[in-house]
């Protein structure tokens, strides 16, 4: 390969094949199921578990549905922004500006006697929410990772480096 060869080498644009992918779609579909399945509950079922609880637990009920409709809110606001890329509707580019309006931020971990006291489908949807905010916040980092340049992609691959010193010793043992 020449060195012609090998600057020529395009990268390919991950973020908006990412965007664009089956585990994208998947995670896309358990977003917004998991957003329906909650306000199912919520609105209905959830309301009568919630007048059930003692005081102390229905205080809990309220703080952890508020997380739970708040964390769901902002995992939808992003799944249709990429959506909307997949979709050609808009660039990864105009993504990325809207997307910092919405806050990704790290599910705190909740107080697990106080979680104990809450209803079993509740707790279900947190944990499943807890899971899906992870796996958006790890393919986010993963779309919008800073581009490496091919020079760059060559100092960290280790076969490439190897590859390298064998190229110049051959080099070098061609000028001898």
């Amino acid at each position: 390969m020449s060195d012609q060869t090998a600057d020529a080498v395009v990268p390919v644009p991950f973020g908006e094949r990412l965007a664009g992918s089956q585990a994208f779609s998947s995670l896309f579909r358990e977003g917004m199921t998991l957003v329906e399945e909650t306000a199912a509950y919520l609105d209905g079922p959830g309301r009568e578990d919630s007048k059930k609880l003692q005081r102390s637990a229905a205080l809990t009920y309220a703080t952890e549905s508020m997380r739970l409709t708040t964390r769901l809110m902002q995992i939808a606001s992003w799944l249709l922004l990429h959506r909307a890329v997949k979709e050609g509707e808009m660039s990864l580019a105009q993504a990325n500006k809207e997307k910092t309006k919405v806050k990704l931020t790290i599910a705190d971990p909740a107080d697990e006697q106080a979680m104990r006291l809450l209803p079993e489908r509740l707790r279900e949807l947190v944990d499943r929410c807890r899971q899906i905010n992870n796996r958006v916040r790890r393919l986010d980092m993963n779309i919008y990772a800073p581009a490496q340049s091919a020079e760059q992609e060559r100092a960290n691959n280790p076969v490439g480096n190897q590859l390298g010193m064998l190229k110049a010793a051959f080099e070098m043992s061609g000028r001898q």
